[in-house]
């Protein structure tokens, strides 16, 4: 007696919430081990690094170009670069990371690129906060802190990148030579992104070639978040946003017609 067969799996949902769920945990597992401790661990290395370059910095330079604090000032400019550094990277090696997982028919790239950015995203959050809090709570430093311009400001740095990462995932594959060259133009990006000085103390004509960059746009915007007296008036919302989006649209455009291809590579 013949079995009627079972019909096929219906195609997986975009970003379907369980099996995110599930790669947030795996991804949890791989990269910081199956104890809260390795998570902790991952959260506070890095707050002790910002924290040590804060004082060295604090040591080195007389006073800060805002405010009284030069660890907050300093951590006003790195946190969100680092955020930005740490989180776009994570995103462009997604698929090479979740490989074998993407051949199931019910995990599709989008859920491993939303599970990254979720993870990191909160991971890069909670390493800020801590910082900023520490900062405040044994180096004297007494922030102004306006919430609207904070949020813009984080906005800011998770749109540019996500938009970033998600387009290299799709460059890093198809072109090899992409990670040594992108590489070699983010080392003297930390220079070029006014984490340890303002615009607004760069003379003219380099003012406006920095302004082009998005992270000086992404920075001035924490700052004024943290610093009420900071007017920050070059920064653009729109120019980042804008920028980031297209990037964004970009690598998922690519990814979703290219995607297959990459895995089997």
């Amino acid at each position: 007696m013949m079995q009627t067969p079972l019909p096929p799996l219906p195609p997986a949902p975009f970003c379907a919430p369980r099996a995110i769920g599930a790669l947030i945990l795996r991804e949890m597992a791989t990269s910081y081990g199956r104890s809260a401790l390795g998570y902790l661990w991952a959260v506070l290395e890095p707050v002790a690094g910002i924290l040590l370059l804060s004082v060295v910095f604090a040591m080195a330079f007389e006073a800060p170009s805002i405010g009284r604090s030069f660890p907050l000032f300093y951590a006003s400019g790195l946190l969100p670069f680092l955020a930005y550094l740490n989180l776009s990277n994570r995103l462009a090696g997604t698929l090479r990371s979740n490989k074998q997982l993407l051949f199931y028919p019910r995990v599709s790239f989008a859920d491993a690129l939303l599970a990254r950015l979720v993870l990191n995203g909160t991971t890069e959050f909670v390493i800020a906060a801590m910082a900023v809090g520490l900062i405040c709570a044994f180096m004297g430093a007494e922030p102004m802190i306006r919430w609207p311009e904070l949020a813009l400001g984080v906005a800011m740095v998770l749109a540019l990148a996500t938009g970033i990462g998600v387009l290299n995932r799709f460059l890093l594959s198809v072109l090899p030579v992409w990670e040594r060259a992108w590489s070699v133009l983010n080392k003297p990006l930390f220079f070029l992104s006014c984490v340890v000085f303002i615009y607004d103390q760069i003379p003219e004509p380099y003012r406006g070639w920095l302004w082009w960059n998005p992270l000086v746009h992404a920075v001035g915007q924490v700052r004024a978040g943290l610093y009420a007296t900071y007017p920050a008036d070059y920064v653009s919302p729109g120019y980042v946003f804008g920028l980031s989006g297209g990037a964004l649209m970009l690598g998922l455009v690519f990814l979703s017609r290219y995607h297959r291809d990459i895995l089997k590579a």
